[in-house]
């Protein structure tokens, strides 16, 4: 199956080190000239187009717009000559389904709002579906996201927020585990084997949290012994407004 990413920046980018990593050797890239893009596609070996007229002569059997919100109603109205049976998903957050199909009325589509981890298949993807999609089109949809993370079958009108915890929070984690890592320095451990620890956990953590399905609040007790350490850890964080904070940062993203 084809797939081609309209927009190779740092998500297009992302998604393409992805499907290639799971496995999916016909990946094309829609891109205007750019050094840095060649330079990727060439040591990826993914194919390299740069107007939609070229992708549309490639016949992908999906189309993934990646291409920033203020331009992808119009690259989509350059590919309305696709093939009908070409399926396109726009990852442009505030995209309205609605409008991307007047805009290819012929086609099937679905909206996502994925995030960077999708590069090492560990995404977190929010996903609409459009009203318009068959069965088996939904599972092919589905099927292929499946290979970038967990995927979040949501209500259009959801995808904002999840496109705010799953997009920004990365970034987030990235603050709270810099800030640990200097904590672990602090007390003396070295620099790299902080960084080791506490990538490690943040990972762990999320995985349990998966696999059990179980809310924060219980895992967060199974650590919290009576008297113990961690429970002073999480006291002292509750008197320094640890989860004011973090609402507030999640406000600010999505006022944005």
């Amino acid at each position: 199956m084809k797939i081609a990413i309209a927009g190779a920046g740092n998500m297009g980018s992302a998604i393409l080190t992805g499907l290639k990593a799971a496995g999916q050797t016909e990946l094309l890239a829609l891109n205007p000239v750019n050094p840095r893009v060649s330079e990727f596609a060439t040591a990826n070996q993914i194919e390299l187009v740069h107007t939609p007229a070229d992708l549309i002569a490639k016949h992908p059997a999906v189309v993934i717009l990646t291409t920033p919100a203020p331009i992808t109603l119009d690259v989509a109205r350059q590919l309305a000559d696709l093939p009908a049976d070409t399926l396109l998903i726009s990852a442009a957050a505030g995209v309205k389904l609605a409008d991307l199909q007047a805009a290819l009325p012929n086609h099937g589509l679905a909206a996502m709002i994925p995030n960077t981890p999708v590069a090492v298949n560990a995404g977190t993807i929010g996903l609409a579906l459009g009203s318009t999609l068959t069965a088996a089109q939904t599972t092919t949809i589905t099927e292929l996201l499946d290979q970038l993370g967990d995927v979040i079958k949501v209500k259009e009108a959801d995808l904002d927020i999840i496109g705010v915890v799953g997009g920004c929070g990365p970034a987030f984690v990235d603050v709270l585990m810099d800030a640990f890592a200097d904590a672990a320095v602090k007390h003396g451990l070295n620099r790299q084997t902080a960084y080791q620890v506490v990538a490690s956990m943040v990972k762990g953590s999320g995985s349990l949290a998966t696999a059990t399905g179980l809310a924060p609040a219980l895992l967060r007790d199974q650590v919290t012994s009576p008297g113990g350490t961690t429970i002073q850890g999480v006291s002292a964080l509750e008197a320094h407004g640890f989860r004011g904070a973090a609402i507030t940062a999640i406000d600010a993203a999505a006022g944005k």
